[in-house]
């Protein structure tokens, strides 16, 4: 967990976009400090691509600030572009060069120097898993190995913060996992690392904190355990619709105002302990399922609310 009487390494202040006469990004403002992982979420056209390229200087805000590592991402752009690292949804790498040959030639762009550069790429290499295929071209790698690649070569002049856009995005279970070490070992190792995913398990396991964005501004952050208690409640009951008694049941939601959310052929409604009471009281032969909240029905509250 970061130290709070650090600084922020990544401070956004009031950022706005439109594009195409649209407002995509409304005054977003987020932190994200030295050994934290700052989770961006939100559903599909929420803003968080947008927001990010604005972070790492791919796309000019039409207001606001970005500051990494404390200089300004616009008028001390070079020493801001130092202390960031990129890694992208696409992989980027040259399919001309080798393994070490990418972050050879990916190394050369920054100034000043990386010092010991040959020592520092042996390190990535040993600690990403990639020793073995470091004469390798990379598109011969699979789908786990090409992520490794982006990310390493994305840190290979140890910035401050690093941004890792749906990083798992397309790999199976276990390279997702083994991508989670990683970000796990860049937060160790004191990087503030803010991260984009659609994959809400992998938000819950390695964020810190969550800034959700919705419509392009930011409806709320903190820790997942706090968000879920706030916006969606302490527990949610699994009732299948298909229940004798599921008349009953809608009744009962009706009069107390909850809205479920269908999934397939259940309703999953969120209540706190108070309601969990009254409905184990008021279907005492009723079976269903209790569960903690997850990010994905916050997900499914903020779809309802953002329903007309």
């Amino acid at each position: 967990m970061p130290a709070s009487n650090e600084p922020p390494l990544l401070k956004v202040s009031g950022l706005q976009k439109s594009l195409g006469g649209k407002r995509v990004v409304n005054d977003v403002s987020l932190t994200c400090a030295a050994a934290e992982v700052v989770g961006l979420l939100g559903p599909n056209g929420a803003g968080k691509t947008t927001t990010l390229r604005m972070c790492y200087g791919f796309l000019r805000p039409d207001a606001g600030s970005v500051a990494i590592a404390g200089h300004d991402l616009q008028t001390a752009g070079d020493a801001a572009r130092r202390a960031l690292g990129v890694c992208t949804q696409d992989d980027t790498f040259d399919t001309d060069f080798t393994v070490r040959g990418n972050l050879e030639q990916t190394a050369r762009y920054y100034r000043p120097g990386i010092p010991d550069l040959a020592e520092r790429i042996k390190a990535l290499l040993d600690q990403f898993g990639l020793a073995e295929y470091a004469d390798s071209k990379p598109d011969t790698l699979s789908g786990g190995y090409k992520r490794r690649l982006m990310i390493a070569r994305a840190v290979v002049h140890n910035p401050k913060v690093v941004f890792l856009d749906e990083p798992t995005t397309g790999l199976d279970p276990q390279a997702r996992r083994a991508v989670w070490e990683l970000v796990s070992k860049l937060r160790a190792s004191g990087m503030a690392v803010v991260l984009t995913t659609h994959y809400m398990d992998e938000a819950e396991r390695l964020s810190d904190r969550v800034v959700l964005l919705q419509s392009g501004s930011v409806r709320a952050e903190g820790t997942t355990r706090t968000l879920l208690g706030d916006l969606v409640g302490e527990h949610v009951v699994i009732v299948s619709q298909e229940v004798p008694d599921a008349a009953s049941v809608q009744e009962w939601m009706r009069a107390r105002n909850l809205t479920p959310s269908p999934v397939l052929d259940e309703w999953h409604i969120a209540m706190d302990a108070a309601g969990l009471a009254g409905f184990v009281a008021a279907f005492p032969a009723l079976r269903y399922e209790v569960r903690p909240p997850t990010l994905d029905d916050l997900f499914l509250a903020l779809e309802k609310e953002a329903r007309p």
